[in-house]
């Protein structure tokens, strides 16, 4: 419940399968796999993500770029390719879309875990940017049971886009203390997601 969570659409099953690995092992949840743009658009719409890993080359009728332009109309999400093309019509077309970020395969574990964080935390900075900060008076006035200043401190953390290892090492607690907040704080924001509670701050803050 408290991890990051993860789309991934890839229609290489090894692929895509080495990639769940590296997530699963690294603080992060992986909704779903789609192996097509049909998958993909289904996963989006009833199981929707944190972020998303897009390969540009699709067995389907729509490719990955395609995919993208509906998240930045539809979900606004932090995404990045992960792809075997580089050459300059398939990177014009991948600039259009605005990613956060553009690895070519073959790539290694550390090159994915680093630029799928740095992805997250740039989109989280740039959608928050134009948002008042976070005040714990204005949330808790709008709250049946309002946040504790433990927990409104690792809220702002969620909020600009932290996963659960960096809070912890940020507030010098267990990774499970961190879970465990996270599990108050989304019965008390009325959340099952970071997304969620993302989307719950902001509208909170704009009442």
């Amino acid at each position: 419940m408290s991890k990051l969570k993860v789309l991934i659409v890839e229609d290489e099953p090894v692929i895509a399968e080495n990639v769940s690995l590296y997530l699963d092992n690294h603080d992060f949840e992986v909704s779903a796999i789609a192996y097509d743009s049909d998958e993909a658009f289904e996963q989006l719409k009833t199981n929707t993500p944190d972020a998303v890993i897009l390969d540009i080359n699709l067995e389907s009728e729509k490719d990955g770029i395609d995919i993208a332009q509906h998240i930045n109309q539809q979900y606004q999400l932090p995404f990045l390719f992960l792809t075997s093309y580089s050459d300059k019509n398939t990177l014009d077309r991948a600039k259009n879309v605005k990613p956060s970020g553009y690895i070519v395969k073959p790539f290694n574990e550390r090159t994915l875990l680093a630029s799928l964080e740095i992805a997250i935390s740039n989109h989280a900075t740039e959608k928050n940017h134009d948002l008042p900060k976070l005040s714990i008076e204005k949330m808790n006035r709008h709250l049946l049971s309002p946040l504790s200043d433990r927990e409104f401190e690792i809220v702002q953390l969620v909020y600009d886009g932290m996963r659960n290892t960096q809070i912890a090492e940020k507030i010098f607690v267990t990774v499970n203390t961190v879970k465990t907040h996270l599990k108050n704080i989304y019965l008390k924001l009325d959340a099952n997601t970071r997304l969620q509670v993302i989307q719950k701050l902001r509208e909170l803050m704009m009442k």
